[in-house]
């Protein structure tokens, strides 16, 4: 992930920072994007709606005569208001696989049925963006300053003419907190959050939740290290202002901690290791950053990461350092660690 530092790390440092971004560069500046509610009868709907407006976690309230039918926004922000029934009409951010399959951060969005305005982190291009009427942009922010995720620092202000824009903070705090704000921005855009699947979403992850605080408190011997892998480094997250992480603290699970100096230098994310070294901390389970932008576990060939306890006992499993800010979506990433819990050896 990125704070409010995080202009003096590397794009790389950031995004494989085992928290929440992927391979590459420093967080982009503010911008706006487009999107839209689905149909014509959404939009007929949102033209009698009336007045919308919406404040952010920046505190910027955005204010426009109608609900916004012409939507764009981050792909991870879109894959969340699709589980609520907002569609979008443009999305920006990893969305589609070489292999043209949706990307991880896509969910359930239907890539064939959005325009895809730049297929990976910090690409929006401003041309296509502004063919598509945006009304509103909508991403997330990973730090204290209100910083637009993966909007171009370079055309940010060009970006930023073209509509307003709206953002949900994911930054040091815990996961339920951006759920809920997620909630309150998919409501005021016309979703139907009394229905009965959203109820059960929300109900199946508090379920998930109590597990996972079952799970952590009947074996606190287990020790859960969240990494990233890169070609020639290994990056291991504090639980520090990542939003999975730190909710996944609270519920009792111990994780390993980077050392102290090591965060400072990474502005509190993470601590960067050669391959050489992976070994430094010892590990039952280790969560592994499955974006795209990462080398996943199966494709490792390092011998030091294959000696790994943790590894040759089966105990890695995915992590999603950017969930999908849906209930829908965030119930199995609690379900996942918590059967890794109940299942784990002690191997450290």
């Amino acid at each position: 992930m990125s704070n409010a530092r995080a202009t003096h790390l590397t794009r790389r440092g950031i995004l494989a920072a085992g928290g929440a971004l992927g391979l590459g560069a420093v967080l982009a500046a503010c911008g706006d994007g487009d999107a839209k509610s689905g149909g014509s009868d959404q939009e007929t709907a949102a033209a009698k709606s009336g007045p919308w407006s919406f404040k952010d976690d920046r505190g910027t309230t955005v204010k426009l005569d109608k609900v916004p039918a012409n939507i764009v926004a981050f792909t991870g922000v879109a894959a969340a208001l699709h589980d609520y029934g907002i569609q979008v009409k443009g999305v920006f951010g990893p969305t589609t696989t070489a292999d043209g399959k949706p990307d991880v951060q896509a969910g359930d969005l239907d890539v064939s049925k959005v325009t895809v305005l730049g297929n990976e982190w910090g690409k929006l291009n401003i041309e296509k963006y502004a063919a598509l009427s945006p009304e509103v942009l909508i991403t997330t922010t990973f730090d204290d300053a209100g910083t637009l995720w993966s909007v171009p620092v370079e055309s940010a202000d060009k970006i930023a003419k073209l509509a307003p824009s709206v953002a949900i903070s994911v930054y040091d705090r815990q996961m339920t907190q951006p759920l809920q704000r997620m909630w309150e921005l998919a409501e005021s855009l016309g979703a139907d959050m009394k229905s009965d699947a959203i109820a059960e979403s929300k109900k199946k992850f508090e379920t998930a939740a109590a597990r996972l605080r079952a799970a952590a408190k009947a074996k606190p011997e287990i020790k859960v290290l969240a990494g990233s892998a890169a070609e020639s480094i290994f990056y291991v997250s504090g639980t520090n202002f990542s939003i999975d992480l730190e909710y996944f603290k609270s519920l009792g699970v111990n994780f390993v901690e980077p050392s102290e100096q090591a965060k400072a230098e990474s502005g509190g994310w993470f601590e960067a290791l050669s391959w050489e070294n992976v070994d430094k901390y010892d590990a039952d389970i280790i969560l592994m950053d499955d974006r795209s932008s990462t080398i996943q576990p199966a494709d490792i060939t390092e011998a030091t990461w294959k000696k790994l306890p943790a590894v040759k006992a089966g105990q890695v499993i995915p992590r999603s350092p950017e969930p999908i800010l849906s209930y829908d979506k965030c119930t199995p990433l609690l379900d996942n660690l918590a059967e890794a819990i109940e299942n784990a050896k002690k191997v450290s």
